[in-house]
């Protein structure tokens, strides 16, 4: 029989969590003007064109003969290619980063970074709810060069694709192939690819910021969490990108409640077009001219979009605090005589 005093399972709502708000930046074309890659065809005289005409022919190829690759990997092999035949010469860890030096941000980056941190932190109400905001940029291209770049001390962290010297060989931590570990392997000549993103891994990065894979290493990205404990719900995030090769991470964010903005450039090799079909499928929020200055459109409606997260946050704690019961204090008898104070009883 059941006993009339069974326990009741009551579930309850964090108080104190998910008051992180992330930007997710792609950066190409979006946080700079240009390619990451431009500096490095300046450097050794490439004709980027061609470059990137041969990479786009690489797949198609290797599909005629029963092989299978796809594009991003074709970059990345056809840049070591570039390595090993001296066209791009000694290229290493420290050369990508002097290259990222040389990247013009785009229109009002990347002080905008900081502009935003500094707007949660001038406010009270804000402060008051432990708000924050983090900068993240997931990016097909090589992590060094943005870690060079002026954006590299203001991020919270890069994903981004690696080459790496290497093989070290079999036997790695037997004498006397430790030597591979001894050398500055940051100064050492590229020939590996050692991590790779491509359109649809980039949405990996975005669950690992929402599950905090990225702050705590012991957390497996693969093992369950409920979506009230996770560090940044997807729904505190806004994701601004270029173009239709970030519709996978596009779809992830606007699909569990997040922002997206697409943002174009105008010319010769202006995205408009692509972006605005993008937005009347409903694949993004918004778009923008690549212009985060005070009174560009892409900065004003960032802000906005920033205060629509940070106030929800705030209502949604004060309506949490509010649920909680008032504890009784203090009752205060009178005698009734000219008010007099006759005994004080507390009731906590």
């Amino acid at each position: 029989m059941a006993s009339g005093n069974s326990e009741r399972t009551v579930k309850t709502t964090p108080l104190y969590t998910q008051r992180v708000i992330a930007f997710v930046w792609d950066f190409d074309r979006t946080l700079i003007q240009g390619y990451m890659h431009d500096p490095i065809f300046r450097e050794f005289g490439v004709d980027s064109e061609k470059f990137w005409n041969e990479v786009k022919k690489m797949p198609e190829e290797y599909r005629s003969r029963g092989l299978l690759i796809n594009q991003h990997y074709a970059a990345l092999i056809h840049t070591l290619s570039y390595i090993r035949e001296g066209i791009f010469s000694d290229l290493t860890t420290n050369k990508l980063r002097g290259y990222g030096a040389l990247l013009t941000p785009s229109p009002g980056m990347p002080e905008f970074l900081t502009k935003v941190k500094e707007f949660v932190n001038s406010s009270d109400r804000y402060k008051q709810h432990g708000i924050e905001v983090e900068h993240y940029v997931i990016s097909t291209g090589l992590r060094p060069v943005i870690e060079g770049s002026r954006f590299g001390e203001v991020l919270d962290g890069i994903w981004a694709s690696e080459l790496i010297p290497g093989p070290p060989g079999a036997g790695i931590y037997d004498q006397p192939n430790q030597s591979f570990w001894s050398r500055n392997l940051e100064d050492a000549v590229l020939d590996q690819i050692g991590y790779v993103l491509d359109d649809t891994s980039k949405t990996k990065p975005i669950f690992e910021i929402n599950k905090g894979v990225n702050k705590w290493a012991d957390l497996d990205i693969n093992a369950p969490m409920p979506e009230e404990v996770r560090r940044i719900p997807i729904r505190n995030m806004i994701y601004i990108a270029d173009g239709p090769s970030d519709v996978p991470v596009f779809s992830v964010v606007n699909g569990q409640g997040g922002k997206t903005l697409g943002v174009y450039t105008l010319g010769e090799a202006s995205n408009y077009e692509a972006l605005y079909k993008l937005q009347s499928q409903g694949r993004i929020k918004h778009l923008a001219q690549a212009n985060f200055e005070e009174d560009g459109a892409a900065g004003r409606w960032l802000m906005t979009a920033l205060q629509d997260i940070a106030d929800h946050i705030c209502s949604t704690h004060d309506e949490i605090i509010r649920s909680f019961p008032r504890v009784p204090g203090h009752v205060i008898e009178r005698d009734g005589k000219d008010g007099a104070v006759g005994t004080v009883r507390s009731q906590i």
